[in-house]
């Protein structure tokens, strides 16, 4: 698609009255990450209703004002759009619902070059692509970990993409998990509400940590197995990995989980048996207002047939 640049309008929000300008403005415009606001202050792209340049990412940011955020035009994606079979649950020309398998890594990153998501998406999208994060690719809103399973919307045009966006940061996304958990949680339903940041001794965990990001999870079981319970968990925030730590958190680590959990005697035989290698999690259901359209829309997605053959298992020997 070519396209020139383009200006969207951020008002900082009267609570951030005193924070650093690209922190500020990126709390009113979640679409746009702090890296990037940051890029764009210091080139000049950002200006407030006068017209002057604010070029210092660093000044203190003042409730209420309004800037202008010039986007220039996106630059194309350095991935390789990639013939990779999607399961597509809805389509139109403004997003993309997905039902990922698991295995399917939803961004390239260091150890998944190609045959990710993204490069899925740029084949089947060819010329359709949100430009927002400054370059050329589907705008991938949210995540899903590489060996969970289930449901993501990703934004075909920026419109969609600012939409979304603002309703991933508005809490508004309706999104259920089914996590099959160690253990029986008792009570049976409740809410964890546990603030989440990267592990100080293990970069690649996350962990509970007073001071990081709010993170709230509320659960109920569904059904007792086998020392082992099946749950469904609903996310009232979206962040890495906040199910696994939550859930674990209480005592009841997702089955299979290499990560977070340590597997039960009574359950490693069995996991072995059914080759299951990942996190016992699906995302099973996805609702959320057209950021469009602004029809209300909602998809629920089957439990895969290897936590099918978990689940029918642990149901069995219950």
């Amino acid at each position: 698609m070519d396209r020139g640049a383009e200006i969207i309008q951020v008002r900082i929000a009267g609570i951030a009255d005193g924070l650093r300008l690209d922190r500020a403005l990126a709390d009113a415009a979640p679409m746009l990450s702090r890296e990037r606001l940051k890029a764009l202050i210091t080139a000049g792209n950002v200006a407030d209703e006068a017209g002057l340049q604010a070029r210092d990412p660093s000044r203190k940011a003042v409730g209420g004002q309004l800037f202008n955020v010039t986007l220039p035009a996106p630059v194309p994606l350095d991935n390789a759009a990639q013939d990779i079979a999607l399961n597509i649950v809805y389509e139109d020309e403004h997003l993309i619902v997905i039902d990922k398998q698991a295995g399917l890594v939803v961004h390239p990153a260091a150890g998944n070059l190609d045959g990710t998501l993204v490069n899925a998406l740029l084949h089947h999208c060819a010329g359709q692509l949100s430009g927002i994060g400054g370059v050329a690719r589907p705008g991938i809103v949210h995540r899903i970990d590489k060996d969970t399973s289930g449901l993501m919307v990703a934004a075909k045009s920026d419109a969609a993409h600012l939409g979304l966006a603002a309703q991933f940061a508005a809490h508004s996304i309706d999104r259920r998990y089914l996590a099959i958990v160690a253990g029986r949680p008792n009570p049976s339903e409740g809410t964890v509400d546990a603030p989440l940041a990267r592990s100080a001794s293990n970069r690649k965990k996350i962990a509970i940590v007073s001071g990081g990001k709010h993170a709230i999870t509320h659960y109920r079981m569904i059904r007792p197995l086998r020392e082992a319970a099946l749950v469904e968990c609903r996310l009232e925030t979206g962040r890495t990995h906040q199910v696994r730590v939550h859930m674990a958190s209480i005592g009841h680590a997702l089955l299979g989980d290499p990560v977070y959990g340590r597997t039960k005697a009574a359950h490693r035989a069995l996991l072995d048996e059914l080759a299951f290698k990942r996190q016992a999690l699906h995302a099973a259901r996805l609702g959320f207002i057209h950021p469009v359209k602004s029809n209300a829309l909602a998809f629920e997605s089957e439990i895969p047939a290897d936590m099918q053959a978990l689940l029918g298992t642990l149901i069995g020997l219950g």
